[in-house]
């Protein structure tokens, strides 16, 4: 059976890891194009393996030329204007895909008058390091999205890596890439006002996080095992409102909003977890009418 052949057209942290985790599962990387030629050669030796040597190209069109498949693997903005080159090049039944988490592949704008197929797929993963990255691959999860005969050749390829993914509608992208959002940088907004509680109380910024550790670390891990609801502790699930009462007394500002509107969130959930309960109070605490 004929082994795709994959270019990736962008040399920063997604698309280095990409071609590195693919290459050292054995499937053939073609190799990279760049703006920045150097970019694209660090990451086709990066890439490389013993069996199977992975080149960089000065030539988009090359690179198209020897490939099945061409990732682009560039920021947001720079997607549409790649695409803009290849609609001169000879890419007819090629799948074209972008790795955006927020477009769809309508990117793609008159993809079907060059006989090809457009597609995004989205790795469910935050890409902190060029060369490091890649390990985490491994374990992720991809969403998929596009034209049918793309997506049949994404979906074969990460049965074959081994990879989880779902196809998702081009119309839930937004919603799709919000999600990954809170579930990661707004994660991120929340520890640092609880960090910075800490530190209020005489902790240093390394002390906070070493102190708290442990109990994010257990927390994460019982809401991946047993769901959120199941995961509530704290006071507004016990309904203690003399609690929510003081916590909101010692807060101004930015962090009391914060505050009251994960409280109302909060008690939605509560609610649901207990609806025999009488929640009244705090209803009156978070400011809910």
């Amino acid at each position: 059976m004929h082994e795709v052949k994959i270019g990736f057209i962008g040399a920063g942290r997604v698309g280095c890891s990409l071609g590195k985790y693919l290459a050292d599962k054995g499937k053939p990387v073609t190799g990279f194009y760049s703006k920045s030629y150097e970019n694209a050669a660090k990451a086709a030796q990066f890439a490389s393996t013993d069996d199977l040597p992975v080149r960089a190209y000065r030539d988009m069109e090359e690179l198209a030329a020897l490939s099945d498949t061409l990732i682009i693997a560039t920021p947001d903005d720079e997607i549409g204007k790649v695409w803009d080159c290849m609609k001169g090049m000879s890419i007819n039944e090629r799948v074209i895909c972008h790795v955006s988490g927020s477009l769809s592949s309508d990117v793609f704008q008159g993809i079907e008058k060059k006989q090809a197929y457009g597609a995004s797929v989205h790795p469910l993963l935050a890409f902190r390091d060029k060369f490091s990255s890649y390990q985490q691959l491994h374990h992720s999860f991809f969403t998929l999205e596009g034209d049918k005969t793309a997506l049949r050749n994404l979906e074969t390829l990460l049965q074959e890596l081994g990879n989880s993914y779902r196809i998702i509608a081009k119309e839930d992208k937004a919603v799709y890439h919000c999600a990954a959002s809170i579930l990661s940088n707004d994660v991120l907004a929340l520890l640092e006002t609880g960090f910075g509680l800490l530190q209020r109380c005489g902790f240093t910024e390394e002390e906070a996080r070493e102190s708290a550790a442990s109990l994010i670390q257990g927390n994460v891990e019982n809401i991946l095992k047993n769901g959120t609801i199941s995961s509530m502790t704290g006071p507004i699930p016990r309904g203690d409102a003399m609690t929510v009462e003081k916590h909101l007394q010692v807060l101004k500002g930015e962090e009391r909003e914060i505050y009251l509107l994960l409280g109302r969130k909060l008690l939605r959930m509560a609610e649901e977890k207990e609806p025999e309960k009488d929640f009244k109070k705090l209803e009156t605490l978070l400011c809910i009418r």
